[in-house]
């Protein structure tokens, strides 16, 4: 099992970076989201 997870970050680290990049984006337009109540 571990073989398989091993070869599977391999054959996909563009696509982690990337969903990693786009985690990130979202927790941010989160924490946005939430500060503009009190901000206007």
């Amino acid at each position: 099992m571990i073989k398989q997870v091993k070869s599977t970050i391999r054959s996909s680290d563009a696509t982690l970076v990337q969903d990693a990049v786009g985690a990130v984006a979202l927790v941010v337009m989160l924490v946005a989201a939430l500060h503009l109540p009190g901000l206007v």
